[in-house]
């Protein structure tokens, strides 16, 4: 999943940027309303966290806009985080679009597990990803080859969540790169071919993944 985090304290925004990657998330940080937009002009995002006191703006007029600007591109599934705590405050926030809300100061195990809430709600079948002799459980951040369950890293594992959501379909390095990593990556190192170099290893022989010369890396459907 990559995640669109709008949070302008500088002390939070980077630790829970940091956090959510560790649980396998590609995450993009803004700190303003103008960030936000910039980053939403032109990219998907499977879920945005939306702080709604920022420096430029209010966060609730932009979920308002998310769902009218056809300049924006409306992430899958939107949390609110916010310290506005009063009822009105909540109502108003799931009345403008989002899918929930979760009042500061909150633990990080609890917004991690309010997204993997989220992303079940977004697409049930996803939960449990399997093809051929590969299983993945997308909210338990496990994953299995046959009968032995694999140790993976967290690209690893968004690696091959997200070719297992395309099997048979060839899938090129840049698309790897806008899914399973964030904006600041390089499209010219050879990230991609380092962590696909590393889940091949793990997953063993026969192995299920395939490169197509000049195209990109295709998951076969079985063993």
């Amino acid at each position: 999943m990559r995640i669109l985090l709008v949070e302008d304290d500088r002390d939070l925004g980077p630790v829970l940027a940091l956090g959510l990657r560790n649980e396998a998330y590609a995450v993009d940080l803004a700190a303003t309303v103008a960030d936000a937009e910039a980053l939403l002009c032109c990219n998907d995002f499977d879920a945005a966290c939306l702080d709604l006191g920022l420096p430029d703006g209010d966060g609730l007029a932009l979920l308002r806009r998310l769902g009218a600007d056809p300049a924006l591109r409306r992430p899958r599934r939107v949390l609110v985080l916010t310290a506005r705590d009063a009822v009105e405050d909540r109502v108003a926030g799931l009345d403008a679009g989002a899918d929930d809300y979760l009042v500061k100061p909150f633990s990080f195990e609890e917004l991690a597990a309010r997204l993997r809430a989220l992303a079940r709600r977004a697409d049930v079948r996803d939960a449990v990803l399997t093809v051929g002799d590969l299983r993945l459980d997308a909210a338990a951040h496990r994953a299995w080859r046959g009968s032995g369950e694999l140790d993976l890293t967290p690209r690893e594992f968004s690696m091959l969540r997200y070719l297992m959501h395309h099997p048979g379909r060839t899938v090129s390095a840049e698309e790897l790169l806008e899914h399973v990593w964030d904006a600041h990556a390089d499209p010219f190192t050879n990230s991609v071919r380092v962590i696909l170099s590393r889940l091949r290893r793990k997953l063993g022989e026969p192995g299920p993944i395939a490169t197509v010369n000049g195209v990109g890396y295709v998951l076969r459907g079985a063993p």
